[in-house]
């Protein structure tokens, strides 16, 4: 289930958004989260699974139109469609006519939309 972002998640959202590859630095994911935090078109939302955070997409809108920023899954959960299901439920909102990803997660997500049954232990 996807969960909006509030300051009471910071800790978890760093720690769900270090897994992004750019994001080991703990100065960039301080100014990661404060850029959700205080821009109004950064959206961020965790991905709660059996009482437990497990995943984290970053979004940047316009309009209707939504960028993923970010998007990862703990280790223990991957394999499992955790991303192509918090993916499909961001195209679920209903409030972004457009999805796309940035050049940085553009592979994985179009891997995970591709991903089905079969393949999920690549989601």
């Amino acid at each position: 289930m996807l969960i909006r972002y509030k300051k009471a998640f910071e800790k978890i959202a760093m720690g769900l958004l270090s897994f992004m590859p750019n994001e080991k630095d703990i100065k960039k994911l301080t100014e990661t989260i404060q850029s959700y935090e205080n821009n109004d078109n950064w959206v961020l939302y965790l991905w709660k699974k059996n009482d437990e955070y497990v995943g984290i997409v970053g979004l940047v809108t316009d309009n209707d139109s939504a960028t993923i920023q970010h998007v990862s899954v703990i280790p223990s959960y991957r394999g499992e469609g955790v991303a192509k299901e918090m993916l499909q439920e961001v195209a679920e909102l209903g409030q972004y006519e457009n999805v796309r990803a940035t050049d940085e997660t553009r592979e994985f997500v179009q891997k995970c939309i591709q991903c089905n049954d079969e393949k999920a232990d690549e989601c």
